[in-house]
């Protein structure tokens, strides 16, 4: 293919670039607060985004790394979070589990385009026990739990290393707030 050909945008690309984005509006009157600990943030972040009507604002993507170390994601519902971690559970037979056995390790993403605000989150992986694995499963529905062996179900907590906040802006100029563990705590930093 010709260089000239190379350098031009495809359709797609063009496409692409004239798709609206940050078409969401910020909370009115909420300014972004800088407790010492992430969860609190958190939860006051996706409370606010279910009262202002966001879809699903408990939905999340996971992502998690395969057999070869190749990264993989899906989207899954957070089922708690506190100072213990963001939990979320599956099948001991998903394609997950076998991730997570094998690199304990993952990072979670929430996007609530509508109040233009987005949360990363990394760290370690710790399965919970299997008590807890079992009120998760029975709270759930008849039909969700039909087929579901004793011992199947896992409840995993996320324990952060990084827990990043985002709150974007129309004229571009987003508010990053980026939590980072330390031995003493966390440490707090704002970047443009």
């Amino acid at each position: 293919m010709p260089t000239e050909q190379r350098s031009r945008p495809s359709e797609m690309s063009a496409w692409l670039r004239v798709q609206p984005s940050l078409t969401g509006a910020v909370p009115p009157g909420e300014a972004v607060e800088r407790p010492d600990d992430p969860v609190p943030l958190f939860r006051k972040w996706i409370t606010t985004a279910a009262a202002t009507g966001v879809p699903e604002p408990h939905a999340m993507t996971l992502a998690t790394l395969d057999l070869d170390g190749i990264p993989d994601a899906r989207t899954l519902i957070l089922k708690d979070v506190d100072e213990r971690g963001w939990a979320f559970a599956s099948s001991r037979s998903s394609r997950k589990a076998a991730q997570l056995d094998a690199h304990p390790v993952a990072a979670l993403n929430f996007w609530w385009q509508p109040v233009l605000r987005a949360v990363r989150v990394r760290g370690r992986i710790q399965e919970a026990s299997v008590e807890e694995s079992a009120a998760d499963l029975a709270a759930r529905s008849a039909e969700a739990r039909a087929g579901v062996a004793p011992g199947e179900w896992v409840l995993w907590r996320l324990l952060a290393t990084r827990v990043e906040f985002w709150q974007g802006a129309p004229d571009r100029h987003h508010t990053r707030i980026v939590y980072d563990r330390t031995d003493a705590g966390w440490s707090i930093e704002e970047q443009a």
